[in-house]
């Protein structure tokens, strides 16, 4: 059985698994998920808790022998297994296996590891611990949930915030969760209880912000021109090799491209997506980037990718950053709302496909 994060609460209450598996690459959303399920198994009374990290030379069997034996008082207890690496290597996958099959009724087990790529979700021990229990899949949060999540998280001190506040919130935390909770936090403790004010926030908050390649992919699947010039000049002032940004940028549109031609020639777009690694946490700005731009466009845009290559390596004048930024200015938003903005030099330069 797998569950989202935000559905984990819900699972809880109805009944507790014998066994859940916490991944993802969210960890404030994945301490707090491995918290609640912890919480959930005293409740129902595990009152002891072994806990193994399967490190270099960790010996497997002290695992088996956790899920065999029983309490010394008779009690029930939680075996938590911790996979760093997010690959027990052969030996503990077999473990793992075993475990699985022949699990303990008095033990609730917790297995928290990174998030796995699809071959690590299609491997034996991981399809076993599946089979055998409950996973919580953790996904980043998505920049337009991010305001809704701040508001729940300000809804816990009785504070409330209008949406400008809340947008400057997410400006502000971007890409940080954990800095978000913080943030957050700090309001409860410097403001009362109530409306939250715009200029006391703005007064309150520093710019915990961190940008990604991803984060700038996002905002230009989804159209968002300020995002995608807010990360952009982000990930320049962070020292980002352009080399890494175009990479990403032109997997995109290269993916964009082959969906596009998938779909023309009659495929269906949920096997094109998976086809081109589109999961679920892209699908909506994909969709969105699908129907706002055409094959031409994209191509075009792959066009102005090559010449940006040949800049970042001195083959061609002028500067990939501001080749990043008309790039995007003409991908995020139509060739009627004005001239792309001026680069260091002054001049306006449009690629043909924005006109």
């Amino acid at each position: 059985m797998q569950v989202r994060a935000d559905q984990l609460e819900a699972q809880l209450s109805k009944s507790l698994a014998p066994l859940y598996v916490v991944h993802g690459d969210e960890p404030l959303i994945a301490l707090e998920s491995a918290d609640a399920i912890r919480a959930a198994a005293r409740k129902a009374g595990c009152s002891e808790r072994e806990l193994f990290i399967a490190e270099r030379y960790f010996d497997w069997s002290e695992l088996l022998n956790a899920g065999a034996s029983q309490s010394l008082f008779g009690e029930r207890k939680i075996v938590e297994l911790r996979l760093p690496t997010g690959k027990p290597g052969t030996e503990g996958a077999a473990a793992i296996e075993r475990y699985c099959a022949v699990l303990n009724p008095d033990c609730v087990t917790l297995v928290t590891l990174p998030r796995l790529d699809k071959a690590g979700q299609n491997s034996r021990w991981f399809l076993a611990l599946s089979a055998a229990g409950v996973v919580v899949e953790v996904w980043p949060m998505d920049r337009a949930r991010l305001p809704e999540w701040i508001a729940a998280r300000l809804a816990r001190a009785r504070q409330r915030a209008g949406p400008e506040t809340l947008q400057f919130l997410a400006e502000r935390v971007e890409g940080n969760l954990l800095a978000a909770h913080q943030e957050v936090q700090k309001l409860a403790l410097l403001l009362p209880e109530g409306e939250l004010q715009l200029e006391d926030v703005q007064a309150a908050v520093t710019s915990v912000a961190r940008y990604d390649v991803q984060g700038l992919v996002e905002a230009l699947l989804s159209g968002d021109t300020a995002r995608y010039a807010r990360v952009l000049e982000g990930l320049r002032g962070e020292g980002e090799a352009p080399t890494f940004v175009l990479w990403a940028l032109a997997e995109e549109l290269r993916g964009l491209a082959r969906i596009h031609t998938g779909v023309a020639a009659g495929r269906q777009v949920e096997q094109l997506f998976r086809e081109n690694r589109v999961w679920r946490n892209k699908e909506a700005a994909t969709r969105t980037a699908l129907r706002r731009l055409a094959r031409p466009a994209v191509e075009a845009a792959l066009t102005h990718a090559a010449k940006i290559d040949r800049v970042s390596k001195g083959l061609a004048k002028g500067d990939p950053w501001d080749e990043f930024l008309i790039l995007g200015m003409a991908l995020t938003r139509p060739a009627t709302t004005g001239a792309a903005p001026a680069n260091r030099t002054g001049a306006r330069p449009r690629p043909a496909y924005a006109r």
